[in-house]
């Protein structure tokens, strides 16, 4: 859609290496706001002093560096990409997009049942555990992108109580959210 995604973080530039080859790199650069700390952070609002890092949030400027929408939520909590492309194509002018759909498609018309399936993303370490677990273990699961296919966002939200928690998993009907290891042996090794 024409626009550029940067992320700013109040940890000091190896943190941010190590986080971005933690996540096998990122498309976006990445921006230390160590020094003084938290300068940036602080004339957007979202530093919190007493804990010396900042909550998580995302601003949309548009290309005159006017702020046109502000997402403030949990640290734990995942933005919601669809709702994020939403309010791009509110913002960006069609003649400035380069072609891009403004949101992406479902690619599910229904989510797998049966057999092991992951709700995941790429980036999220415990998803790289998980992947890594299964391959150990040699079994064999479905995996199902939380952050591109809006159905299986939806349905993890049901089961996390409305986060996008991931890794979580549905096996044969046993839904089980975030990594936790000894429930997933419990589950698929009991024999």
């Amino acid at each position: 859609m024409n626009v550029q995604v940067l992320g700013i973080s109040v940890d000091h530039i190896p943190c941010l290496q190590a986080w971005a080859e933690s996540l096998g790199g990122i498309s976006y650069p990445l921006l230390s706001d160590f020094w003084p700390h938290g300068k940036v952070a602080k004339k957007y609002g979202v530093l919190i002093k007493d804990a010396g890092k900042t909550e998580r949030a995302i601003f949309i400027i548009d290309k005159n560096g006017i702020i046109r929408y502000i997402d403030i939520h949990d640290i734990d909590d995942q933005p919601s990409n669809e709702v994020l492309f939403a309010e791009l194509d509110k913002i960006v002018p069609a003649e400035d997009r380069k072609g891009a759909p403004a949101v992406q498609e479902d690619v599910e018309e229904e989510l797998p049942h049966g057999g092991v399936v992951m709700y995941c993303t790429n980036w999220c370490p415990d998803c790289k555990k998980a992947r890594r677990w299964f391959e150990k273990h040699n079994i064999e699961f479905t995996e199902l992108n939380v952050t591109r296919n809006a159905k299986a966002g939806q349905q993890v939200r049901e089961w996390a109580d409305g986060n996008l928690t991931t890794p979580t998993f549905d096996i044969d009907g046993t839904i089980i959210v975030d990594w936790q290891e000894d429930r997933l042996e419990e589950v698929l090794l009991k024999n």
